[in-house]
């Protein structure tokens, strides 16, 4: 098989893996210079907000496993191709020199075992930062199943590995991937964990004693080994198994605390086998994997814990709102809050404000009373906001006091046009009204 044709079916088999943005960067005039090839490009982000162009393949789509979610099971009839890890390693420094990418992204099917499979992936990063002195980013899959010892290597040659957790349970686990376990997923994850909280223990000496022996065996691509730099993350299925939004959120802040990861994906689930005769396959359900990333961001970096997103009664987040919109509607004692005086994590709580937001309030009223103006002009989403707030004991035009109303005004409700109440006979009726109709103000 010629390797243009390989690359379309191993950079096609990758595109299910959600561990980064993808988009397509293909222009229709073929020939141009500077036309780009979109064939395993994908587009994903640093921490520091940079768009960063990846090559994302896998290395092989020969399975031994059967997993019933995945493409590249072994008893699918889709075309198989391999890379060698030279192959690999030579088409990502040309992608490279010609401007296309600035990384990797290497993930494989499993042909024997998982050892087998390491070591292919170990070669081809070996002879990328070795022989090729390639610096760039490369993000590596670990697989489940695998020994400490290549999770090991393969630490030290990657900028970030991953290991998918795959199922929200060990009972759809064990359902959709019976080869696979969750003690041989959480194995090679904990094993990861402690070697990125030995590294950051180590001391001055240690480190220099390390870079001898890292220039002792020819290794010179990089002066001071690390073990995985950029940390490591995971990737679960929601929608091909019952388990509840809760069960998810809890689980992901399980991962957060006790292994330390960068990330949790969320891969919204995607009949990939499907039958013509059987009729259309069900939509993905793109939504709640929407809502599953905002309330993953207000683990992260708002302070919430993931029982605080859910009720007894509703253990799944609701699509019509935000999670911290639904949260805020479930908890009316606690607003409105005043602006002026607020502490950041009271601030953090209020739709409409972010962290860089919050920031820029406790920055400006330093050395003013803050508006509903000065507010707009700082990027908060008074749209939501203005229900949740007071600026000098004030409410701004259109504040909603009822959970309800305030539900009305954030979804558009589509049932306004029935009110009993008349609103106008010459405009469609906005969030903004509600509060007026139903407060006897119209």
């Amino acid at each position: 098989m010629e390797l243009i044709q390989k690359l379309d079916v191993l950079s096609d088999a990758a595109k299910y893996d959600v561990a980064c943005t993808s988009s397509g960067v293909d222009r229709e005039e073929v020939g141009k210079f500077g036309n780009c090839v979109a064939k395993g490009i994908c587009h994903s982000f640093s921490s520091d907000g940079r768009c960063i162009s990846l090559l994302k393949i896998l290395l092989t789509n020969v399975c031994s496993f059967n997993c019933a979610y995945c493409i590249n099971r072994t008893d699918n009839d889709v075309p198989r191709a391999s890379f060698t890890p030279r192959e690999v390693a030579t088409l990502t420094m040309e992608f490279y020199k010609r401007n296309y990418i600035e990384g990797l992204f290497l993930s494989s099917a499993i042909p024997k075992s998982p050892d087998h499979t390491m070591e292919q992936l170990i070669e081809t990063l070996r002879i990328l930062r070795y022989e090729y002195g390639f610096y760039g980013y490369i993000h590596a899959k670990t697989i489940p199943g695998a020994s400490p010892q290549a999770i090991r290597e393969l630490g030290y040659l990657a900028d970030r590995i991953s290991v998918n957790i795959e199922m929200p349970s060990e009972q759809s686990l064990n359902a959709w991937a019976p080869q696979k376990s969750r003690a041989g997923i959480l194995r090679p994850m904990g094993y990861i964990s402690q070697q990125l909280k030995e590294q950051s223990l180590l001391s001055g000496e240690q480190k220099a004693l390390m870079t001898r022996r890292n220039e002792s065996l020819n290794r010179s691509w990089q002066k001071t080994p690390k073990f995985a730099p950029a940390g490591h993350s995971t990737q679960m299925i929601v929608g091909a198994s019952p388990e509840s939004d809760c069960t998810i959120m809890t689980l992901t802040q399980g991962l957060y605390r006790n292994y330390g990861l960068k990330r949790v994906f969320y891969s919204a689930y995607l009949p990939v086998n499907h039958n013509p005769k059987e009729g259309e396959a069900p939509k993905p359900p793109l939504l709640r994997e929407h809502r599953l990333y905002q309330a993953d961001w207000l683990l992260r970096f708002y302070g919430f814990e993931a029982e605080e997103l859910f009720t007894e009664r509703e253990q799944n987040l609701d699509l019509q709102v935000d999670p911290k919109c639904g949260w805020a509607l479930r908890h009316p004692e606690l607003f409105p809050v005043e602006v002026n005086r607020a502490d950041k994590e009271t601030l953090l709580r209020v739709p409409g404000i972010g962290v860089i937001g919050a920031n820029r309030i406790l920055t400006a009223r330093r050395y003013g009373s803050l508006t509903f103006e000065g507010l707009k002009r700082m990027g908060i989403v008074l749209k939501r906001a203005k229900h949740f707030i007071l600026c000098n004991g004030k409410a701004m035009e259109g504040m909603a006091e009822r959970p309800e109303w305030i539900r009305m005004c954030l979804t558009d409700h589509p049932n306004l046009a029935n009110q009993p109440e008349q609103l106008s006979l010459f405009q469609k009726p906005t969030g903004g009204d509600v509060y007026k109709c139903l407060s006897g103000q119209m």
